[in-house]
Parts: structure tokens; sequence; C-alpha cells
């Protein structure tokens, strides 16, 4: 919760999973090699698509053998590599050609939506107020801040940013520079110096996500020459803003070390973790008093935070930052701790027993600086049954605990210092939390930046399918609450101080639960329109994740309604293996990863036959769309079932997953282990065989018109699995159908694209095409 980063970042995805021998559930050899698509087909590109070379290469692993004629794409310096390339880049070309118009009307509706200048509420820290602003005609957000001013009035109006741009205003990001100099943008992290003198942030400007650390002075306004480092990732800084600790990645982009400098000094190491399968994280505490140093196997990314399953954590005091670590506890399977600090007293949350067994439960305990031993830790929030606590924030005077009830987000306020009861546990009801207000159909509540350790006033941002992102201000110690900012909707307004705008009256939407496979129920968020959608009728799109605990983005997205004013069903299946789903989110990512993972393909398949089976979605209309993990998830849906899904979008997907994991040398490949399986497990590597998109192409069957894209400095997801994949699906199945695939690769930019604003909405206005396309939907 200490990012300085206001604006919402666009989502990034870890990979994903593994391959070989079909799902036992499908006979392939029943089904026709004819097309049996009884629609109109749309017509493919007069040119043929591109047939790769292939090279005879044969993979080996605990007894079994198999041919991969196209690992020779894996060497991307080969100029064979890039002229494929470039020829599927032509094919896809040509094979929208006939889009251009509908491509540029949905660019122009998308855009007209936007407000002409994206704009941050201030938010206090300090002296100061900062915030964030993308400018007419830019792509990129500008970080800004100004001195306070004690009137309360200012601070209203401070959110009609172009009536008090002033020489008061000081710039201290501006991402649009950068983007201008390198061709390319992406700043990780930024963290303010205590003294609010420096501004510590990491860019990376090609794609690969190497990110760069640099110093910024704020007042000359000039960068620190001495501290350029590569491949940073975390930084917190000392109490005396000079020391800067900063975590380092090797190889593979594992953060594996941990340095300081003091400005203008040399870096010293500070601490090595040695075991390839664990990452390195560091953060300061809220009151900055502490920094705590986490060995851990799964790191947070900014989707969200996914708990990690093995950790140990460090300190080190902040005032004395050269007295060096101090170890809280020692690693010990399945256990976690969340720690933070507040007068004398370590907040720890954590699910570790007085037996150090696991539980998924997690509770609060409490202990002195001076005596950290687990033995002396004192329970004192135990969560009630049906509830739990998935995450905290302390300021001076009240902690703030997120909690799960009833699979719905609740966020409550709690007076510090906390006044236990040393004869029994409590649970939060006892402390008389102030639980606060939210809309009946919020689907996301995501933390401010909430940086001041002495403010009563905590920043939310709730959104849903039907709300625009809306910003509030909960006063803990009056308990009250202020609406700051709600993004602006054409034809819907209000005068009254707190009341939620949505659109529900013109667009629903449903939360159903379907039973998979096994009998578990899979939440399933669906949003039409109720003037034109058409019962059993109209178009469909399922959204799919699945991995990593990571609950599936339904907050407000106004690009949809290009899709939902034409008749179209938008849906949300939140599968296990991510987050967000029946039950506390520990457990539901559990229940879908590992030995799991079938559980989470089997899911999203279940989502889209309710889809039509219910009347949303016309028979052999429905689409499929899924990012990174979500990738593999929807590419091993479509060899479950290839007849359920009419057209299917992939972005930079996961689909080579054996032959990634067999090669420990990629990046973040001993990472995912945990998460899909380790194939150097005989154990793993059979049930990994079973589901790897790539090694699980049904021959000669009709698969659905797809749109895989990719990105040549991806780090992530080799730019060869999306090539590979398209590759072997039009070797192996039905030749009609084939030609509807296509393969846009980026060659320029990374996992999470390039371009801000306006290039997002020009990369959705080519998706939404290319759905119209091949759906017969063309208008």
């Amino acid at each position: 919760m200490a990012s300085l980063i206001f604006l919402r970042s666009i989502r990034k995805t870890n990979k994903l999973l593994p391959f070989t021998y079909p799902i036992s559930i499908i006979n392939s050899y029943f089904l026709s090699s004819l097309c049996h698509q009884t629609d109109p087909q749309p017509q493919p590109s007069s040119q043929p698509p591109p047939v790769a070379k292939k090279v005879p290469f044969k993979v080996s692993a605990h007894g079994a053998s198999w041919e991969d004629s196209y690992h020779w794409m894996s060497n991307t310096n080969d100029p064979d590599f890039l002229k494929h390339l470039h020829h599927e880049n032509a094919y896809s070309e040509a094979f929208m050609a006939d889009t251009r118009n509908l491509q540029q009307n949905l660019f122009s509706e998308m855009i007209s939506r936007l407000p002409g200048q994206i704009s941050t509420p201030p938010e206090r820290w300090g002296p100061w107020l900062y915030y964030q602003y993308i400018p007419e005609e830019k792509e990129y957000p500008i970080l800004c801040r100004k001195l306070a001013i004690e009137n309360t009035n200012w601070v209203k109006r401070v959110i009609n940013y172009p009536t008090i741009r002033s020489s008061n205003e000081q710039i201290l990001l501006d991402w649009n520079e950068i983007a201008k100099e390198h061709g390319y943008v992406h700043v990780g992290t930024c963290r303010v110096s205590p003294d609010h003198n420096f501004l510590a942030y990491t860019i990376d400007v090609t794609g690969e996500e190497h990110f760069l650390l640099q110093v910024k002075d704020l007042q000359s306004g000039t960068h620190i020459p001495s501290i350029r480092v590569e491949n940073v990732v975390s930084l917190a800084w000392a109490q005396d803003s000079h020391t800067l600790f900063y975590t380092l990645c090797d190889q593979t982009q594992r953060p594996y070390r941990v340095q300081y400098t003091t400005l203008g000094s040399d870096h010293v190491m500070v601490y090595t973790e040695n075991d390839p399968s664990f990452c390195v994280d560091i953060t300061s505490t809220k009151d900055g008093k502490f920094i705590t140093v986490n060995s851990n196997t799964r790191t947070s990314s900014e989707e969200g935070t996914y708990l990690n399953q093995l950790i140990c954590v460090y300190i080190i005091d902040a005032n004395n930052p050269q007295d060096g670590l101090q170890k809280v506890h020692t690693r010990v399977s399945g256990v976690q701790f969340f720690l933070e600090h507040h007068k004398g007293f370590f907040y720890i949350l954590t699910n570790a027993s007085q037996k150090e067994l696991f539980d998924a439960n997690y509770y609060l305990a409490r202990c002195h600086v001076n005596d950290i031993h687990l033995a002396n830790w004192q329970k004192i929030i135990i969560p009630s049954k049906g509830s739990g606590i998935q995450d905290m924030d302390i300021f001076d005077e009240h902690i703030v605990l997120y909690l799960n009830k009833k699979d719905s987000p609740v966020i409550c306020s709690i007076k510090m210092p906390i006044q236990s009861n040393d004869e029994k546990e409590m649970g939060i009801d006892d402390l008389d939390p102030w639980y606060f207000p939210f809309p009946s159909n919020s689907c996301s509540v995501l933390p401010g930046s909430n940086h001041d350790f002495m403010n009563s006033v905590y920043r939310v941002v709730l959104s849903s399918p039907v709300m625009p992102d809306l910003i509030v201000d909960y006063d803990m110690s009056r308990r009250t609450l202020s609406i700051v900012h709600q993004e602006e909707v054409s034809g819907v307004s209000s005068n009254e101080e707190h009341e939620w705008l949505n659109v529900s009256e013109t667009y629903s939407c449903e939360r159903k639960e379907v039973i998979s496979h096994d009998g578990t129920l899979i939440p399933l968020t669906i949003l039409y329109s109720h003037k034109t959608h058409k019962r059993g009728e109209s178009c469909g799109i399922l959204h799919g994740y699945g991995s990593y605990g990571e609950v599936l983005d339904k907050s407000w997205c106004s690009d949809r309604f290009s899709l939902l004013d034409r008749g179209w069903v938008v849906a949300f299946a939140d599968v296990r293996g991510g987050g967000g789903g029946g039950g506390d989110d520990v457990s539901w990512h559990k229940r879908g990863s590992g030995m799991n993972k079938l559980n989470s393909i089997y899911d999203f398949v279940s989502c889209g036959e309710y889809l039509i089976k219910e009347g949303y979605v016309c028979k052999n209309q429905l689409g499929a769309i899924g990012h990174s993990a979500g990738g593999f998830l929807v590419a091993a849906a479509i060899n479950m079932n290839p007849e359920l899904f009419r057209a299917v979008i992939l972005k930079v997907p996961f689909v080579d997953v054996c032959n990634t994991l067999l090669d420990p040398s990629l990046p973040l490949t001993l990472l995912d282990y945990e998460e899909f399986g380790n194939p150097q497990k005989e154990l793993d590597f059979n049930l990994i065989m079973k589901y790897s998109p790539y090694d699980n192409i049904r021959r000669g069957v009709c698969y659905p018109s797809m749109l895989v894209t990719s990105s040549f400095h991806d780090s992530r997801v080799g730019v060869w699995e999306g090539v590979k994949y398209v590759s072997r699906v039009r070797e192996r199945t039905c030749a009609n159908c084939s030609r509807l695939v296509i393969l846009k690769t980026n060659m320029s930019g990374g996992h999470f694209g390039e371009g801000g604003r306006f290039g997002h909405c020009e990369e959705m206005a080519y998706d939404y095409a290319f759905l119209m396309k091949v759906m017969g939907q063309f208008s």
C-alpha cells in the first residue's frame, strides 16, 4: 500500500501452465475432419496464411519422447524467425483490411467517452499534496505536487486541474517526456524520500522489464548521476532520506539481492537469497521506522497481491540502517507474515499457529519490538467464522482491515492502540469497528496511496462494471465519508452529496453461480444492455484468468459499451486458481493450482456452457479472451471443447507450458513451479502433459477463429510461444477454420504492450473489430 502511482495501471499478468496427452473426456476420433460450421464464415485474406518451416527436434522427459518441429523459433535471432513474424503480421493486416473503417469508428467511440484530461484528486502527505494527471492529447501521466494549503475548499477545487495550473505546481516525473526520448516507457516503482526532497523511481524503456533505478533531486530538478542501477525491482528509503535500499534481479529476472546506497557513495550488499525458487522484496513500515525484507516463493504484482506460500521476514531499523538485518522468523512451509509497526509494537498478519502448523485463516498478532520471538506473539484479533482477514494498513490512530465476508469485500477501521483482553482472543466485532459503507454493486475495492501515517482519512477507489470509478475518503475519527471524485458519464448526473452514480438502469450486471464438473459453484458476472440484448440471439465474450490467486478485473471500463450497445454480452468467470471466488481467496487459489489446475479449465468451460444454456448468448456466437495466464486458460478450454467458442483472443498467451517449464534458464520459470507444477517431477509432468495447450491441439478438428498477439521483447512469455501455437493450429486443425487464425506481433513492445490511453483504445478497437468480423456482426 506504499505505491505513489495513483492512476490505475494497465493490468499486468505473469505466465501460466504446461502439456502433452489429450484430455481424457474428449474423443477426437469421432469428430469430422470437415469444417462443420453452419453459419456463413467471414472471408479470410485472399492470400494464404504463412506456413512455418519445420525442423526436426526431439524432446524427452521421464521416458517419454515427442517431436517439437517448431522448437527452432525459440532462437529469436534466427533470420527465418524474423521473416516469419513479418509474414504473419502481413497476413493479419490483410485479414483485417476490410475492418479499417470499423476500427476507426470504434476508436472514435472509445475516445469520445474519455474525459479530455484525466486527473487524480490530490492526496496529502506531510506538507505536500500529490496528484497525477494526463494532459489533453497526451498518452501518459505526469506526477505533480503542490504545497498544501489549509483552506480545505482549495482541496475540493484542485480537482478541476485546468483552472489551477500555476507556477506553484512542481512536476516530479513526466512519462511523456521519457516516452518521447526512448519511444517506450514503463515506470515500475516510485518512492519519495521521507523529507520529500528526493524521488527514486525505476523505468523500463525497452519492453524487456529491465528496470533502471534513477534518483531525482526534487530541489534542483537534476538526477544524481552516481545512482543508475540496472535490474532493480523494489525500493525503500531509510529515515535519513539519503540511504536507499533496493532489490536486484538475476539473469532469470528473480529479485534475489538487497543492497543500499547512501546518495553519492558506494553500493553495499545487505542480503542474498541463494535458493532460486525464492524472491526477495523490500518495503517500509507505514511509519517509516523499519524496513522489512521478505524472502518468499511468490512476489506481489501491480494487479493485486497474492499470498506467499513460504516466507522469511527480516527487519532493518530505518533510523540505523547500517546495523544490518534482524530475523523475525525462520522459513516454515505454508506460513506467511505481513508486518507493520505502531509505537513500539509490531502488528503481524499471519496464519502461523502456536505450533507453526498451516492454517488458511489469517489472524492479527502483536509483540514488542524488543521481543519478536513467535512464542511471545499475542493473538489479538481472530476472524469470525465465514470471514477472513486479507490485508491491513496502519495509521497513528487507526488500523484498517481488509476482510472477505460471504465472498464480498469489506473494509473496517479500529481505533489504535488496540485494547486487548489478555484472557481471551477477540473477534473484530469486540473492538467497535467501523465498517466502511460501500455501494451494493461494487465489485472491486482498491486502496489509494494513503502514505501519511498521521492521517485519519482513508482513501479507496470503488468500481464495478456498471459504476464509474469512485474515489471516496473515509474519515475514521468522525466515521463519515465524502465522495472526492467520480468519472463523469454522459447523461448521468446527481446533486446528492453521498449518492453513488451508476448506469444500472441501462446496463444489467448480474452475478450467477455456475455448477462446475465436481459440483463447485463458480461465480460468473454477466453484463449486458437492457435495450439491445436479445435473449438467445446475442453474441458474447467470456473473460478468464484463473492463476496466482489474482482476482479477475471487473472494474469500470467504458470501452465495453462499444460491444454492449451492439447487443453483446460481456461475462467474467472467476474460476478456481484465481481470486475472488467462493470461500476465502487462499483456498480458491489452491483448488485451481498445481495438481488441481484442471479445475480452472473445467470451470471456464462450465461458465461458457451456462451462458448458452440460459440464453444469454446464442449458440455458436460465444467468444473468449485471456491475457497471459488467461491465454493458457482459454487455449486449454478450446482443446477441451472446441465447439463451444466461435472466436477467441489470446493476448501474449502462455501456451507452450511444458517446454517452458522444462527450461529453468528462462525468466520466471522456477517461480512458476508452485502454480503449475514442476515437470522435472514425474507426477507433475504427467498432469502437465494433459492440459498444456500447445501439445494438446486436436487433429482435423474445427477450431474457433483466433486473434493471437505476441511481443518481441516479452520477457515473461517468450514471443515464440504464440508463434509456435499458431503454427501448430494451422498444421493440425481444420484447414478452412485455420485460415481464420491470425497472429499479430508487436516488434517493439514487451509483455504489457505500449502506448497510453489512446494506444489502449486503438488496441481495443482492433480486438473488437476482429470479434465482430468473425462473428458475422460486421457493421
